[in-house]
């Protein structure tokens, strides 16, 4: 299965937030299927210091092959690499929007988004159909009573292209946990979407989705639950919608974007690697993977 892999190069830097950099790149090569599905996932690789562009290796037909290649790039060399949502393609271009959410720490992707001009180059690899959940959110939510998505701000670009995708009608509760109100943004869905925006100024990230998702009145029928974010927070409200709602497993689908005191340069927990493996199985079930 291959994996798409190019340069892409910055040509706008928008604030759409106080925290929240919106950055259009123009790609070398994309595929014409980028920017046509929602909830795309996309991999970018940050140069080290004193490099004008990553070292990247090239497309590979084989994705560990192209891993492994990626590892035998010496560490002082090799990029970091990233995942992102692609919130939108432009339509007839080859440009991507990303957004970037600003910590305001060193990690390499908020400190590189920060100072982020035009004319500056990543690497890309993805979006491959290898890495993309087989499971069409609008099958999904034509299957349940009404849909739930919740996650942090991490999980805004995903909300807002699966909002869109989702057919008409459909009766659709959002849960979104920013830092403060200037975070909050559009989210525009069908008729009978309702958003509800949860500040966490200054509490625990993830604390504020669980809670409010713990002690919300939900609508009758079975749902379709999407949830994505901080990983401990998805695992809470995971537990909390299958024990507790009795939300059949199946109708939960699930992301941990990213870790508290951790990276995605730091080694997997316990914990991390057994939500892969579900998902791994997950996805093989549905796709009739051996």
């Amino acid at each position: 299965m291959s994996l798409p892999v190019t340069y892409v190069q910055v040509v706008e830097v928008t604030r759409i937030t106080p925290r929240t950099a919106r950055i259009t790149f123009r790609a070398e090569e994309l595929d014409a299927s980028v920017g046509t599905s929602p909830d795309q996932q996309v991999k970018l690789c940050f140069p080290r210091p004193g490099q004008d562009a990553p070292v990247l290796p090239g497309p590979s037909e084989d994705a560990m092959g192209w891993y492994q290649a990626y590892l035998a790039v010496p560490e002082a060399e090799r990029p970091w690499m990233r995942s992102f949502t692609v919130r939108r393609r432009r339509t007839g271009t080859r440009q991507l929007e990303i957004d970037f959410v600003l910590h305001g720490d060193t990690g390499p992707a908020s400190a590189w988004a920060e100072r982020a001009r035009p004319g500056d180059r990543l690497g890309m690899v993805g979006p491959s159909a290898l890495y993309a959940s087989p499971l069409s959110i609008t099958s999904a939510a034509a299957a349940a009573d009404w849909v739930l998505m919740a996650g942090d701000e991490s999980a805004l670009p995903a909300i807002a292209t699966l909002l869109a995708a989702l057919p008409e009608g459909t009766r659709t509760l959002v849960f979104a946990e920013v830092a403060d109100r200037a975070e909050e943004q559009p989210l525009p869905g069908p008729a009978g979407t309702a958003v509800r925006w949860l500040h966490r100024d200054g509490a625990v990230p993830g604390r504020r989705l669980a809670e409010a998702v713990a002690a919300a009145e939900l609508p009758t029928g079975t749902p379709f639950a999407w949830l994505a974010g901080e990983a401990s927070a998805v695992r809470t409200l995971r537990r909390h919608l299958v024990e507790e709602r009795g939300v059949p497993k199946a109708s939960v689908e699930f992301s941990g974007y990213w870790r508290r005191s951790f990276t995605q340069d730091d080694a997997p927990t316990a914990e991390d690697l057994a939500d892969a493996r579900e998902m791994l199985a997950r996805a093989q079930a549905r796709t009739g993977a051996r």
